[in-house]
């Protein structure tokens, strides 16, 4: 079997949700892959890169096309780097930390904030088999803003649109055109409704 079928495999299986139990041979495939993700990571970190290097080093970090309106500041942190899409004219700001096993879904137009996480797994509950992983996708909608230090947990889907607010923890879908915060992150407004007030009163500020 060659890598590219192994790698269609593991992606096969991890998105499907079922368990990755600790040193069977997904779970080794999967720290294969941690190492080449962090190799590649290393080159993108350790020194200046034009855009275009960036580009080049990050296709093959996933192993896709990556559209040229694409940008990025690194560092950027990964431990697979396999299972992230990346829609056109998506920015990601410094020091993001993506674990991408379970699946990173970023659809056009959205802009990520320094040392945002998207987190796709988490470990058994139980202690005697806590190695074991389990996998949920994110998906972060068209035109989205995820705000610093922001932290988007597995299963999480982001609305077209929405805010997620400096500092938040999103454990729940964010519908879209609407503002979260907090911890966990709860809905503070609607997009358009805060425009609208906005246009009524010049006097507030922003949204």
């Amino acid at each position: 079997m060659n890598n590219q079928m192994e790698l269609e495999d593991f992606i096969n299986y991890v998105n499907s949700g079922k368990a990755v139990t600790a040193g069977s041979e997904i779970h080794q495939y999967m720290c294969m892959l941690s190492q080449e993700a962090l190799r590649l990571t290393a080159e993108m970190n350790s020194s200046y890169h034009s855009r275009e290097e960036i580009r080049e080093i990050f296709m093959k970090l996933t192993g896709k096309p990556v559209d040229v309106s694409f940008g990025i500041f690194p560092p950027f942190y990964t431990d697979c780097g396999k299972n992230i899409t990346i829609g056109k004219n998506v920015f990601i700001n410094s020091g993001c930390r993506f674990q991408d096993q379970g699946g990173i879904t970023i659809d056009d137009g959205a802009l990520i904030g320094h040392n945002v996480v998207l987190a796709t797994i988490n470990h058994e509950l139980h202690p005697q088999n806590r190695g074991d992983i389990y996998t949920k996708p994110i998906h972060i909608g068209k035109n989205v803003w995820i705000g610093a230090n922001a932290v988007i947990l597995p299963g999480v889907t982001v609305g077209d649109g929405a805010v997620v607010a400096a500092g938040a923890v999103a454990a729940e879908d964010v519908p879209e055109n609407t503002v979260v915060g907090g911890i966990p992150a709860k809905t503070i407004k609607t997009i358009y409704s805060a425009i609208e007030k906005g246009r009524r009163n010049p006097i507030e500020k922003g949204l």
